[in-house]
C-alpha cells in the first residue's frame, strides 16, 4: 500500500490519468508517446503500488473499476492543483503562460456557453502560450472547487450565503425561471386557476442541493413547496419533473423548451432570477490573463444574453 507519494508515483499517475481520460490504452498512446506494452506495464506497477485494481482490460474493452474511478478523480484534482501552482509561480516572474483551469456550473444556458467560448478564443489569441482546461461541476460543489485551489475561475450562479473566502465578479446577466410541471401532472390542468386556489404544498416537489431554501417559500401567499426529493443539477431536476410525479423550479431556457413538454404553474409565485458570476478563491492570483478573461466574458455575456 502507498504510504508516501514519490516522484515515480507521479509519473505512473500521469499514465493512468491519460489512459482514463482517453478511455483506453490504444487511444492514450499518441498522448503519452508510449507504446501499449509500456503503458500496460506502468498501470500494473501503479496498481501494485496502490494495492488496488484500477481497470479491467481485455476482449470486453477498457473499463475502470469503482476504485479506479476514485483514483482518477483524485488524480485530476492533484494535476489541476499542480497546473495552478505552476501558473501562479510563473505569474510571480511576469511570465503569463501555462494552463488555466476554468470550472463551469453544469446546466448553464447556451448563450452563456457561447460567451465562454468567445472569451476563451479571445484570451488565447491575446496570450500566445495559454491553454484553458474547461470542466464542469455540480452547483453544490462550486464553493469547494473555488476555495480549494482546484481551479482558477468558476462560472456559476450562487444563491447561498457568500463566504469571505470567495471573490465574486458579477457578469451583469442572470437566469430567470419559475415553477414547472409536466403536461401529465395534475397541476398542468389547473395552470389558469388563481394562485391561492392551487394549494401547491399538496404536491410533491423536487429540490436542488445547495439552492437556498428561500427559493421554495412564497411568504406573501403563505405557500411553501413540499420538497420530497432532491437532485444535484437542473438536468436531474428536469428528469424528475418530466416523470410527471414532481413539480420543480427550472430556468426558463429549460422549462420553455417544447421538447420537454412542461407548463409553468403558480404564475410569478415561485419565479426567480439568479445572478451569474465569475468566482475565484481569495488565494488565487488574478494576473493579467485572468483579469482579461473575466472582462471578456462579461462583455460577451452581455452580447449573448443581454443585460439583466
Amino acid at each position: 500500500m502507498l504510504n508516501r507519494l514519490q516522484e515515480s508515483d507521479i509519473k505512473l499517475l500521469r499514465v493512468f490519468y491519460a489512459v482514463a481520460s482517453c478511455n483506453g490504452f490504444t487511444a492514450a498512446e499518441p498522448v503519452l508517446r508510449m507504446q501499449r506494452p509500456n503503458i500496460s506495464a506502468a498501470i500494473k506497477k501503479l496498481e501494485e503500488r496502490l494495492d488496488l485494481v484500477l481497470c479491467h482490460r481485455g476482449r470486453g474493452g477498457f473499463q475502470m473499476t469503482k476504485e479506479g474511478e476514485v483514483v482518477f478523480q483524485e488524480t485530476k484534482r492533484i494535476f489541476n492543483s499542480f497546473d495552478n501552482f505552476v501558473f501562479n509561480l510563473k505569474t510571480l516572474h511576469d511570465d503569463f503562460s501555462g494552463h488555466i483551469t476554468l470550472m463551469l456550473m453544469s446546466g448553464l444556458p447556451k448563450p452563456l456557453m457561447n460567451a465562454v467560448s468567445l472569451a476563451v478564443d479571445s484570451t488565447m489569441a491575446k496570450f500566445d502560450d495559454i491553454h484553458i482546461n474547461i470542466q464542469t461541476r455540480l452547483y453544490n460543489e462550486i464553493e469547494h472547487v473555488a476555495v480549494s485551489g482546484e481551479c482558477h475561475l468558476v462560472v456559476s450562479s450562487f444563491e447561498m450565503v457568500k463566504p469571505e473566502s470567495l471573490v465574486f465578479h458579477p457578469l451583469e446577466v442572470s437566469t430567470r425561471g419559475r415553477l414547472y410541471a409536466h403536461q401529465r401532472h395534475p397541476l398542468a390542468r389547473q395552470k389558469d386557476k388563481p394562485v391561492e386556489e392551487l394549494k401547491l404544498e399538496d404536491y410533491a416537489a423536487v429540490g436542488i442541493n445547495g439552492l437556498s431554501t428561500a427559493n421554495y417559500v412564497a411568504e406573501k401567499q403563505k405557500q411553501r413547496l413540499a420538497i420530497h426529493t432532491f437532485s444535484d443539477s437542473y438536468e436531474s431536476c428536469l428528469a424528475a419533473v418530466m416523470s410527471g410525479h414532481y413539480i420543480g423550479l427550472l430556468p426558463d431556457y429549460i422549462g420553455q423548451d417544447p421538447a420537454n413538454q412542461l407548463v409553468p404553474v403558480g404564475g410569478e409565485l415561485f419565479s426567480f432570477e439568479h445572478q451569474l458570476f465569475v468566482i475565484n478563491g481569495k488565494n488565487t492570483i488574478l494576473n493579467p490573463v485572468l483579469k482579461y478573461f473575466i472582462r471578456e466574458l462579461a462583455h460577451f455575456a452581455g452580447q449573448e444574453m443581454g443585460t439583466a
